[in-house]
């Protein structure tokens, strides 16, 4: 099951008895931040967890799936994300 912003909102209602409001607020401001940084083309860069990354894509021919229909694809910006080696020894350890 997939973590969900509903689901974050409520841990942090639960963890830091803050009002649901309070809580739907900060979920929100961060989620924010967030999106105006890497809208900005900065990365985010959180300890212990990883670092999100825009990086540019050139132009290049693809194929449609569907028809094989060769085709252009436009310049484009993409996020990525790389976890830190505290979350990667988290993941694969479990602790």
């Amino acid at each position: 099951m997939a973590l969900t912003k509903h689901h974050i909102v409520d841990s942090i209602y639960s963890k830091l008895r803050l009002s649901k409001n309070q809580s739907v607020q900060v979920v929100e401001t961060l989620l924010e931040i967030m999106k105006r940084t890497l809208e900005a083309g900065e990365d985010i860069l959180v300890s212990g967890f990883g670092k999100f990354c825009v990086k540019e894509k050139k132009q290049r021919r693809g194929r449609n799936p569907q028809t094989s229909e060769e085709m252009i694809l436009r310049p484009r910006r993409v996020v990525t994300f790389r976890c830190s080696g505290v979350l990667r020894n988290k993941i694969n350890h479990g602790g």
